[in-house]
């Protein structure tokens, strides 16, 4: 391919190395590894595994010494950033320094390992080869609700999970016999790729593509090989041919999963994803559901109903009536439907209360958010001096430019609160007032006579929208007076009359046509009378009701239900069709241009394919992705225990001992201790996949523990440290930077799991990519403690990614990365130094200092430099720093408003336990000391 020729030298080389013997061998990455003998070395004093004789051994052919051990604070600090991508607290160097203990390091270690915070560090590394995200990716690129998937994987890191069961769950985890509902989200993986929905997509195109990616990924995650290069030919340089390829592809292309998302949150295959304590609760509020409903059903059967609309000269009196339209949840039988597609954004036990129930209506994101509800079964008719009543609550922060409440009652009639160019074009907008005041509870009203709304007059919708901005909406009632015998509610006549012609929802199949046919003398009596006791059961207005209670406490039980069903959770999984869809080679890799057809298989050059009783898969069988998550495991694949390794001792010292972690291939670079490598790879494997056990190997070596500095001679040497001839020293990644500010701070949320946050970050990043209809265009900041939670649960949206994460090399999660790289800009110094989340956390960690630092300047320091780099200053950094101190503190004696301005960047309160000057004199000094270059660095 490069179009090179041997030269006649080169050819007479080959030639004799061939007379001489010459033997050919695969890529040293295509032979199944073989542990080798444990080298001896010199200095076997050093070695404290056989970790350390690998590296030691190279390291005395190279003529080169290891460096000694780090102190003690600098080792608890890089095995602290490791394993928990959090710094040590001074309480737990002070328990590591004074631990006299022979095994003190040992047990250091496995405190840390056994932390719920090494879960989420190291879930953040396997997300980054997931392509995890929170949105589909593509177009509109609206959120997806996957984020179940991302805290199995910080659990199954908690947990240990072994790492042949970590891959055969997301491969096939719903293939396994009876599968469990962990083993269910698992599978997420392979939907974690990008999705579409957008108009005049072709489907037969994006199923190719996403099949396509799902192998690329699959095959680059547990091989390391680039079978992506094989899509439209043979691979160039590896044995993946294009029928290989294909073959691959055929375990994925089969999926259940459209090819078009739909622009919503919970495209199928979707799984409700309950914890322990929501399953309890569903099942007893079900439980009593149905008992509620046995009761009421049984009581109206023994109703006797008199219907006032055929009461012949009884005049029934007006009633004043409060009909509920919207609280706890929509009406009965409604159907609803809203501008991203999605369902509605219910809110439960929100921190500021409800005005009715547990739950509110939130209106958030679009330009102009539309919230519609089709009020299909239970009708609501215009009453006397009626009019609709409702709560609403406007957010503090992201206040709308104006809101609606739109209803049809034939004719669409608007009331506008607020000033917006999005309305008050249309005649039917009438402006009711202002937006009303931030942070409160408003009661609002629409008097019916405003739009010239004739009582009688059946409303079919209801629409909510706002225009930017956050609302709340609860209790929307109709308050008026109503004549029984033409109310529907009072009155089954009516509301027989009133249903003619619908589509309701809500109501049996048998029943349906019998309602929307409307009174007719022919109706059977049975089923007339099934449809008077469905009325009599759902429909009737309580008060007017002989089984009131019963219909109460029935309804006060489904939205029980309701409510706790809504609130559970769900991810995206994966499963295959009942039928396999055909397979074949995509001539040139075009989705429209079949070739030869292929059946699921493996490339052809590596072992094959056995069944789980460990035989061959012949022909007549197919085979599925439990084969091939055995195949990935199975002893004789070369690759798998590997490239797992390597990635795994990445993530500890900076580079794999294979540099390019993500190509394997003979375009890779060459490993820089083979023999260790493999030796690794067969330990691996023979520990069960043991996870935690790698890490302990790795952690208590002394190669690990050397001290970071360098020296002339090694650099001379070995200016990338390959050969690990001193301790591994490199920049944190973004999440620890961030997470680290706000850790040593006391800023920040330890809280596992949930929805992905949305912390501070600059204006205007999201809406510039973002279409009018989508539920990202805009950022609606969180508030509170969410702004502090640490940087694993951070939103992710693909095509706009969170800048602090950007802007220090993390990936956009569009397709798999297994290794970050490190820039150095300008504009991360500008970040640390004066973005909001790191500026804020410098005034709290400021704030701790004055606290708990003791009362003079020297021993303030020494407090800090102890809470962010894990020791005391020396004699030098010491008079530096107060130095500092002193000049800061003069400067804003002699400027307040400065001062001010210091200490309250960010939304926590600055604390009253100084003067402003002195506080943000230290201010400065904590922002100093998180710019540390040893702060920033895992030394």
């Amino acid at each position: 391919s490069t179009k090179k020729a041997l030269t006649a030298a080169q050819k007479d080389l080959l030639r004799r190395w061939i007379e001489q013997g010459a033997k050919y061998q695969k890529h040293w990455a295509f032979e199944s590894p073989v542990s080798p003998a444990v080298p001896e070395v010199a200095d076997s004093a050093w070695v404290k595994n056989p970790v350390d004789a690998f590296i030691l051994s190279r390291l005395e052919r190279e003529k080169l010494k290891p460096q000694r051990e780090a102190d003690r604070e600098v080792l608890i600090r890089r095995v602290a950033f490791t394993l928990t991508g959090l710094p040590p607290k001074i309480e737990e160097v002070d328990m590591f320094l004074k631990d006299t203990s022979p095994d003190a390091y040992e047990k250091m270690v496995n405190r840390y390992l056994d932390s719920p915070r090494y879960g989420e560090e190291q879930a953040r590394y396997w997300l980054d080869v997931a392509r995890y995200a929170d949105t589909h990716g593509l177009h509109l690129d609206n959120e997806r609700e996957m984020w179940a998937y991302r805290d199995w994987v910080i659990g199954a890191f908690n947990q240990n999970l072994s790492f042949d069961k970590f891959t055969t769950w997301q491969l096939a985890g719903d293939l396994l016999p009876e599968p469990t509902l962990e083993q269910k989200v698992a599978t997420g993986f392979n939907r974690c790729n990008v999705t579409t929905s957008e108009g005049g997509a072709i489907a037969d195109e994006w199923l190719y593509r996403y099949a396509v990616d799902r192998t690329s990924t699959t095959m680059q995650t547990w091989m390391g090989l680039t079978a992506g290069c094989a899509v439209c030919h043979d691979h160039k340089f590896d044995p993946v041919t294009q029928r290989d390829f294909y073959s691959m592809y055929a375990f994925f292309y089969s999926t259940s999963a459209p090819a078009m998302d739909g622009n919503i949150r919970n495209t199928n295959p979707f799984l409700k994803v309950p914890s322990a304590e929501q399953r309890l609760a569903l099942e007893a509020a079900q439980s009593a559901e149905a008992a509620a409903r046995v009761k009421l059903e049984e009581a109206v059967t023994k109703t006797e109903y008199a219907d006032p609309a055929l009461s012949a000269g009884n005049v029934s009196p007006i009633k004043q009536i409060s009909d509920e339209i919207i609280d706890d949840s929509f009406p009965f039988g409604s159907r609803s439907r809203n501008t991203s597609r999605n369902d509605a954004a219910w809110i439960l036990d929100p921190e500021f209360g409800t005005k009715s129930g547990r739950r509110v209506l939130e209106l958030a994101f679009g330009s102009q958010y539309d919230v519609t509800i089709e009020l299909a079964l239970i009708p609501v008719v215009v009453p006397e001096e009626g009019q609709i009543e409702f709560w609403v609550r406007v957010d503090s922060f992201s206040p709308p430019k104006g809101f609606a409440l739109q209803f049809d009652d034939g004719k669409n009639h608007r009331a506008v609160w607020g000033e917006s160019e999005k309305y008050g074009a249309s005649n039917s907008d009438i402006k009711m007032g202002p937006v009303p005041t931030p942070g409160e509870w408003t009661k609002l009203s629409i008097p019916f006579s405003r739009f010239e709304s004739k009582p009688g007059s059946r409303i079919k919708s209801v629409v909510l929208s706002q225009d930017g901005g956050k609302i709340w909406i609860d209790d929307v009632r109709l308050v008026g007076k109503s004549d029984p015998t033409k109310d529907p509610r009072s009155s089954f006549q009516q509301f027989w009359t009133h249903s003619k012609g619908g589509n309701p929802g809500g109501i049996s199949g048998e029943l349906s046509p019998v309602l929307t046919g409307g009174p007719k003398d022919e109706t059977p009596a049975d089923q007339k009378e099934k449809l008077l006791r469905f009325w009599l059961q759902h429909v009737q207005r309580g008060e007017e009701s002989t089984v009131t209670d019963l219909r109460t406490a029935y309804a006060s039980a489904q939205e029980a239900t309701q409510v706790i069903n809504d609130s559970i959770p769900g991810t995206f999984t994966f499963s295959d069709l009942e039928k396999p869809r055909d397979a074949f080679v995509m001539l040139r890799g075009q989705y429209d241009k079949p070739g030869d057809k292929v059946e699921p298989n493996v490339p052809s050059e590596f072992p094959i394919l056995k069944d789980a009783a460990g035989q061959p898969i012949g022909a007549g069988q197919r085979a599925n992705r439990l084969d091939l998550a055995r195949w990935f495991l199975a002893p004789e694949n070369p690759l798998t225990a590997r490239v797992t390794v390597n990635r795994l001792w990445q993530q500890v010292f900076g580079t794999g001992l294979v540099k390019t972690s993500d190509d394997f291939g003979t375009r890779g670079d060459l490993p820089s201790h083979p023999e260790l490598l493999d030796w690794l790879a067969v330990s691996f494997r023979e520990s069960g996949w043991d996870v935690k056990q790698f890490y302990r190997m790795l952690l208590t070596s002394a190669t690990f523990r050397q001290h970071s500095e360098i020296g002339e001679v090694r650099y001379q040497k070995d200016p990338e440290n390959r050969l690990l001839a001193h301790g591994p020293r490199f920049r944190l990644d973004a999440e620890q930077l961030r997470d680290n500010a706000l850790y040593v701070s006391g800023l920040i949320d330890l809280r596992m799991g949930g929805r992905g946050v949305l912390p501070y970050q600059p204006d205007d990043i999201w809406e510039p990519v973002g279409y009018e209809n989508s539920n990202t265009r805009f950022y609606m900041q969180d508030h509170g403690t969410s702004l502090y939670r640490r940087s694993v649960y951070c939103f992710l949206k693909r095509t706009a990614p969170p800048p602090f994460m950007s802007n220090f090399d993390g990936p956009n999660r569009e397709q798999f990365c297994t290794r970050r790289e490190r820039s150095n800009t300008p504009l991360q110094a500008l970040q640390l130094m004066n973005d909001v989340q790191h500026f804020e956390a410098a005034r709290n960690l400021a704030e701790r200092t004055i606290v708990e630092g003791g009362e003079t300047v020297g021993s303030r320091i020494n407090y800090l430099y102890r809470t962010v780099v894990s020791r005391p200053p020396n004699p030098q950094e010491l008079e530096l720093i107060e130095a500092a101190y002193v000049s800061q503190k003069a400067l804003f004696d002699a400027d307040s408003e400065a001062a001010q301005k210091a200490i309250k960047v960010g939304e926590s309160l600055p604390a009253d336990i100084a003067p402003p000057s002195e506080l943000a004199a230290w201010t400065m000094i904590a922002n100093l000391v998180l710019n540390l270059d040893e702060t920033v660095t895992r030394n």
